[in-house]
């Protein structure tokens, strides 16, 4: 198995779409979360390669969460996920710490592209 990616979207349709395209691009979905607390929470028990995350989500959201993965770790990964017209959150949420963002409605493609170059995988 690939890179160990934790998938984050208060949206369970999204989510299991989200694991279903990292599946078939060889990466292993380690865990999966509906808020932003329960990123932070599943990002310490799990150290995934690589966060998947919406930005915006009920109790903590996407940008809050960055902010507290990147004080656990530095040099986390996260990606960010925005539907259209959120710009300005998807500058916030690279200033926060997020290293890049797909737009939804995204083809898989794009996902799995961001995905690697994130991770710095060809």
């Amino acid at each position: 198995m690939g890179h160990r990616v934790l998938v984050v979207d208060d949206a369970i349709f999204m989510r299991t779409m989200i694991s279903d395209i990292l599946k078939k691009g060889d990466f292993e979905v380690c865990g999966e979360g509906a808020t932003g607390a329960e990123a932070v929470e599943q990002y310490k028990k799990l150290k995934p390669d690589l966060v998947i995350m919406d930005i915006i989500m009920p109790d903590m959201g996407g940008i809050e969460a960055v902010k507290a993965i990147m004080q656990i770790d530095p040099n986390a990964r996260v990606l960010m996920c925005s539907a259209m017209g959120q710009q300005a959150l998807v500058v916030e949420a690279i200033q926060a710490g997020a290293r890049d963002f797909v737009v939804k409605p995204f083809q898989p493609s794009r996902v799995l592209e961001a995905a690697r170059r994130v991770l710095q995988i060809s």
